[in-house]
C-alpha cells in the first residue's frame, strides 16, 4: 500500500500528520528572531601594538610585517589588513564566516607569543581583541539640553541615559560620540616650571604618589568592627591646585597651582555634534549578533519614551536614525507579497479547475508546506529575514505545483467518471513518481546554492535551504493531504459549475486545440524549431552583454551621508566652520520637508578619534511616501549644490548592502613593492578616476601632504648630559599632546586627570625646544634644545597593507546610471594600461563582494545543470531524457535576459540567483512532460 493510499484510507492519520506540521511550524516561527539580512559577520581579530616613539615607517617595517608574517598561515583568514602610524601598528584580520572566533583568536595569540622576542623591546606586547565585523550601530539618538553646558550634557547623558539603555534586552553597547568628557586638565606653565627648578616629571611622579586612597587595618571592639582608610586622594580642583609637587631653589614647598592652570574642563574639546543646529551628544545602539534586531528597536523606543518623562527642563532626548523603520518597511513589503502571491495563485488555481470546492484543496495544502518550512529554518538556527521571505514567496509558487499536479490527475479520472476514492488512489499513484522527481529536481537546484563559499554561501544559504525544505515538504502534503482531501470530494457528474467556470473551461479546450495543431505543423518542421531557437539564443545573448552589472541594486534606506574632508593639516576649528556650512546648505532639505533631521560629526569617526580635517553630516530623510524624491535623487541634487564650496572635498553617498555601513561602494586598493612608487601610482589613478565623469568623491587613503615635525634625537649629546630618551619622549608627549596620569571621582564617576603644556606655549616650534628637563646623572636642568634637532616636512601619517601588500585604497562613489561592473572594468583596464607590471590591483568592500560574487555564481549555475542532469538520469535510467529535458532550460535563460532587459534591470547577486532557481523550474515542467510522454508510449 503506498503513501497515499494509506492516507486516502485513514483520512485522520492524514489530518493529524498536517496538523503537526502546521503546529510545529507555528511554534517555530514564533521563535525566529527578525533580522533584515542573514547574519553575514565575519569573526575579526584586531591586534595593536604600541612603539612609543617610533616613525609610521618603523613601526610598519619592525613590528607590523613581523607580526602579519608570523600569522599570515593561520587557517580560515580571509582578508588581513594593517594601519602602521607613528608610535602604533594596527592589524585587522578577517576570518572565515565557519571559523570560531575563540579558536581564530587562541591561534593568533599563540603565534604571537612566539614572534614577541623579534619586536623591538620598546615596543609593548600586542594586544589581540575580538570583535564582530560589522559591529554597527542600528540606532542613533541626540541628546541636548538648552540650560547646560557641553560638559554637563555630557555627564547626564552618561550617568542617566547611556546606562538605561544599556539594560535594554538584546543591547550590546550604548556608546557616545561628540561626548566631551569632564576630566581635571592640568596646564603646565613652562616658564613657572623652570623658574622652580622642577620638570614635567616631578609634577606627574608627585601626582601618581600623592593621589591616593590606603586602607589602614581595622578597629575591633566587642560588639563591632570598623574598617580604617586614609583618605588622601585628591577630589577638587582645589585639592589639586594645593598638592605639593616639590621644592623650589630657595627649599620653598611648590604647589601644584604655582606652576599650571588646574580647573575641569573637557578631555577632548577636538569634537562636536550638532542635531538641527543644536550642540550635544550622539548615542549609538549595538545590538548583540544573536538579538532580534526588532526587539531590541522596540526596547529601546519604549526606554527612550520613559526616560523623556525624566528629562530636566530645556533637555531633548530624540532618536536620529533608526534602522528599524527600513527593517520593518522590508518585512511588511515580502509579507505584502507573500499573501499577495498566495491569493493570486488561488485565483489562477480557480481559473484552471473551475470550481471552488477544488480550489479549497490547494488553499490549505500551500500554507500547510509552507508553515511547515519554518520547522527547518528554526532547527537550523537561521532567522526569519528579507531572504528568508523572499524564499517563502517563490515556495508558495513552487509547492502549489505538487498538489495541482496530484489534484488535477485526480480530477481527470474523475472526468472519466471514476468513483472519488477510486480516482484519488489510481491518480496519485499514477503521478506519484512524477511528484518525487520533479521535488528532487528543484532540491538539487536549491541546495547548491547554500554551497556557495564565503559570503554569498551564507546569504543565501538561509534561502536555498528554506526553499528547499518547502518544496520536501510540499511533495509530502501533495502525496498525503492532497488526495485524502480529493477523495472526499462528491462525483464530478455531481458538482455544479458556474457561468464563469464554463467559460473558462471552454476556453482552455480552444486553447489546447490550438496549441496541438501549432505543434503538429512545428514537429513537421524541425528545422524551423531549431532556427528559432538558435536565433533567441543570439538575441539572449547580445542582450545579456548589454545588460548592466552590479552587487546589489541601489537601496532607500531613509539616509544620505555627507563626507567632509579638509586640505591636510587643517584644524578642528577649520573643519567645524565648514560643517556649520554644510549644515545651512542641507537646511534647504529641512525647509522642502523632504529630510527630517540633519546631524553634524566632526571628527567624521563616530568615536571621536578620526582626523579633525574630516567632518560628516546625516541626512535623516522623510518616509517615503512623505516626500517625492528617492534618497539617491536627494544625493545627487545635494552634490551639486557642494560643487562651488571652496576649500574642501564634499561627497554625498547613500548607505545600502546587505552589510549596511557607510563605506564607498567602489575600493580598489592598489599593492606595489615600496610607498614611494604607490604615492606616485595612485596619484596617478585618482586623477585618471576624478576625469572619468561615472565615478564620484574620488580620494585616496595616501596622504603624503599633510605638514609634519621631525624630531630627531642626538643620543650621544642625550647620553653625555644624561638624559634619558623616555624622559625626552615622556615630556614631547605631556607637553605637546596630553597625557593622562592618573584619575579622581566625582559623585561615584571616576574621571581623568590630564596633563598637558599651555596653548599659547605649544603653537610654535620654538617652544618644542624651550622644554627643559632633568638630568640623570647631575639633576641639574637641560633645554631639550640641546638634545633635539626639529625638521619640518610633509610626509604620510599612516601605512597601509593589505593583504600583506604595502598597499593604498582609492574609494569611488558611482554617478547615476553607472554599474558597479562598469566601474570595475574602467579601473581593471586603465592599471592594465597606466600602470607597470607591478602594480596588483586588488578589491575591498561592496566592489570585493561584487568580483568574488560573479566567478562563484557562475560556478554554481554549471554545478547545478551537472547536479539536475545527473539526478533526472538516475530516476529515468536514461541519458535521453535528462538531455531532452535540460533543452529547455537555456529558453527559460532567455526569459529571465529579455525580462531584465525590458524593465532596465540590473544582473546582480538577487538576479543570479533567481537564474539558478529558473534551471529547477525549467527541468520540473519538462520532467512532468516526458513523464507523462512515457506512461502513454507504455500504453
Amino acid at each position: 500500500m503506498s503513501l497515499s493510499e494509506l492516507c486516502i484510507r485513514r483520512p485522520v492519520f492524514a489530518t493529524v500528520l498536517s496538523l503537526l506540521l502546521v503546529i510545529f511550524g507555528l511554534v517555530a516561527l514564533e521563535r525566529l528572531p527578525l533580522r533584515e539580512y542573514p547574519d553575514i559577520n565575519r569573526p575579526v581579530v584586531s591586534i595593536t601594538t604600541s612603539y612609543r616613539g617610533a616613525s609610521a615607517n618603523v613601526v610598519e617595517n619592525k613590528v607590523t610585517q613581523v607580526i602579519e608574517d608570523r600569522i599570515a598561515g593561520i587557517e580560515g583568514i580571509v582578508k588581513l589588513e594593517s594601519d602602521s602610524a607613528d608610535e602604533r601598528s594596527s592589524i585587522r584580520v578577517e576570518f572565515d564566516v565557519s571559523r570560531d572566533i575563540d579558536d581564530a583568536a587562541n591561534d593568533i595569540r599563540d603565534r604571537i607569543s612566539r614572534v614577541v622576542s623579534q619586536l623591538p623591546p620598546e615596543a609593548d606586547p600586542p594586544q589581540v581583541a575580538k570583535s564582530d565585523s560589522n559591529a554597527e550601530s542600528i540606532m542613533f539618538l541626540s541628546f541636548s539640553a538648552e540650560n547646560m553646558t557641553s560638559l554637563q550634557v555630557t555627564d547626564y547623558a552618561e550617568r542617566y541615559i547611556i546606562d538605561r539603555l544599556s539594560t535594554v534586552p538584546g543591547v550590546s553597547r550604548a556608546s557616545m560620540s561628540g561626548a566631551r568628557r569632564a576630566a581635571m586638565r592640568v596646564w603646565i606653565d613652562r616658564q613657572a616650571l623652570a623658574a622652580r627648578a622642577l620638570t614635567v616629571g616631578d609634577i606627574e611622579s608627585a601626582l601618581r604618589r600623592e593621589n591616593v586612597q590606603l586602607p589602614a587595618g581595622r578597629i575591633e571592639s566587642e560588639q563591632r568592627e570598623f574598617s580604617l582608610r586614609t583618605e588622601v586622594g585628591l577630589d577638587s580642583a582645589e585639592d589639586f591646585r594645593n598638592l605639593v609637587i616639590g621644592r623650589g631653589p630657595e627649599g620653598h614647598l611648590v604647589r601644584l597651582g604655582e606652576v599650571a592652570e588646574v580647573r575641569i574642563a573637557a578631555e577632548n574639546d577636538r569634537t562636536l555634534m550638532r542635531t538641527n543646529g543644536l550642540a550635544g551628544v550622539g548615542i549609538g545602539i549595538e545590538a548583540n549578533s544573536k538579538a532580534n534586531v526588532l526587539d531590541v528597536v522596540h526596547g529601546v523606543r519604549e526606554e527612550v519614551d520613559r526616560l523623556q518623562k525624566t528629562l530636566p527642563k530645556g533637555a531633548t532626548l530624540m532618536v536620529t536614525v533608526d534602522n528599524g523603520v527600513a527593517i520593518e518597511a522590508a518585512l511588511r513589503e515580502v509579507l505584502i507579497a507573500v499573501i499577495f502571491a498566495f491569493i493570486s495563485v488561488l485565483i489562477v488555481i480557480y481559473g484552471f479547475l473551475g470550481t471552488l470546492r477544488t480550489t479549497i484543496i490547494p488553499a490549505i495544502t500551500i500554507p500547510v508546506s509552507v508553515i511547515a518550512g519554518f520547522m527547518f529554518v528554526y532547527a537550523l538556527d537561521y532567522s526569519l529575514n528579507v531572504i528568508t521571505l523572499l524564499g517563502v514567496v517563490l515556495a508558495i509558487g513552487l509547492v502549489v505545483d505538487d498538489s495541482i499536479v496530484v489534484l488535477e490527475n485526480i480530477h481527470r479520472r474523475a472526468e472519466l467518471d471514476e468513483p472519488s476514492m477510486v480516482a484519488a488512489i489510481r491518480g496519485s499513484r499514477e503521478i506519484a513518481f512524477a511528484v518525487i522527481a520533479t521535488t528532487l529536481t528543484l532540491v538539487t537546484v536549491f541546495v547548491p546554492i547554500s554551497f556557495l563559499p564565503g559570503d554569498n554561501g551564507r546569504l543565501f544559504r538561509e534561502f536555498g535551504l528554506t526553499l528547499a525544505a518547502s518544496v520536501l515538504l510540499s511533495a509530502l502534503v501533495a502525496l498525503t493531504l492532497t488526495p485524502m482531501m480529493a477523495s472526499r470530494l462528491p462525483p464530478e457528474r455531481e458538482m455544479k459549475h458556474g457561468r464563469f467556470a464554463k467559460w473558462i473551461e471552454s476556453f482552455f479546450k480552444k486553447m489546447t486545440a490550438a496549441y496541438e495543431v501549432r505543434l503538429r505543423q512545428l514537429m513537421r518542421r524541425p528545422w524551423l524549431i531549431v532556427g528559432g531557437v538558435l536565433g533567441l539564443g543570439f538575441l539572449g545573448a547580445l542582450s545579456f552583454r548589454a545588460l548592466p552589472s552590479e552587487f546589489m541594486p541601489a537601496a532607500d534606506a531613509g539616509r544620505v551621508m555627507v563626507t567632509l574632508t579638509a586640505p591636510e593639516g587643517a584644524s578642528f576649528e577649520y573643519t567645524s566652520e565648514y560643517g556649520r556650512r554644510l549644515e545651512a546648505i542641507a537646511q534647504s532639505g529641512l525647509d522642502s520637508g523632504e529630510v527630517r533631521r540633519v546631524t553634524l560629526r566632526v571628527p567624521g569617526s563616530y568615536d571621536g578619534t578620526g582626523a579633525v580635517n574630516s567632518a560628516r553630516l546625516i541626512l535623516t530623510l522623510e518616509d517615503w511616501g512623505a516626500r517625492e524624491r528617492s534618497a539617491q535623487e536627494i544625493a545627487a541634487s545635494f552634490q551639486r549644490e557642494l560643487a562651488g564650496l571652496p576649500g574642501v572635498r564634499a561627497n554625498t553617498m547613500v548607505p545600502g548592502g546587505m552589510r549596511g555601513g557607510w563605506g564607498k561602494p567602489v575600493e580598489a586598493v592598489l599593492g606595489g613593492p615600496d610607498y614611494e612608487s604607490l604615492a606616485a601610482w595612485s596619484e596617478k589613478l585618482t586623477k585618471l578616476a576624478e576625469d572619468n565623469p561615472g565615478l564620484t568623491g574620488v580620494d585616496s587613503s595616501y596622504k603624503p601632504r599633510k605638514p609634519q615635525i621631525r624630531i630627531a634625537i642626538d643620543r650621544n649629546r642625550a647620553a653625555d648630559l644624561g638624559v634619558s630618551l623616555q624622559t625626552v619622549g615622556r615630556t614631547l608627549e605631556t607637553m605637546l599632546g596630553s597625557r593622562i596620569v592618573t584619575t579622581f571621582i566625582d559623585r561615584g564617576r571616576e574621571y581623568n586627570v590630564v596633563l598637558q603644556g599651555r596653548a599659547d606655549e605649544r603653537a610654535t616650534t620654538t617652544d618644542l625646544t624651550n622644554l627643559m628637563v632633568r638630568s640623570d646623572r647631575t639633576g641639574e636642568l637641560v633645554p631639550l634644545a640641546s638634545v633635539v634637532r626639529l625638521n619640518e616636512t610633509a610626509g604620510a601619517t599612516e601605512l597601509s597593507r593589505f593583504n600583506r601588500l604595502r598597499s593604498v585604497e582609492i574609494g569611488a562613489g558611482l554617478a547615476e546610471g553607472y554599474t558597479m561592473g562598469e566601474a570595475i572594468k574602467w579601473f581593471e583596464d586603465t592599471v592594465a594600461r597606466e600602470l607597470p607590471p607591478e602594480a596588483t590591483l586588488m578589491w575591498d568592500g561592496e566592489s570585493g563582494d561584487y568580483v568574488r560574487s560573479g566567478g562563484q555564481m557562475w560556478t554554481t549555475l554549471l554545478f547545478a545543470v551537472i547536479i539536475v542532469f545527473l539526478v533526472l538520469a538516475a530516476q529515468f535510467e536514461s541519458f535521453v531524457h535528462p538531455a531532452i529535458i535540460m533543452v529547455t532550460v537555456p529558453l527559460a535563460l532567455l526569459g529571465a535576459v529579455f525580462g531584465l532587459q525590458l524593465h532596465g534591470m540590473s544582473v546582480n547577486i538577487f538576479s543570479q540567483i533567481a537564474v539558478i532557481m529558473l534551471i529547477g523550474i525549467a527541468a520540473k515542467n519538462g520532467v512532468l512532460i516526458v513523464e507523462f510522454a512515457n506512461q502513454l508510449r507504455e500504453r
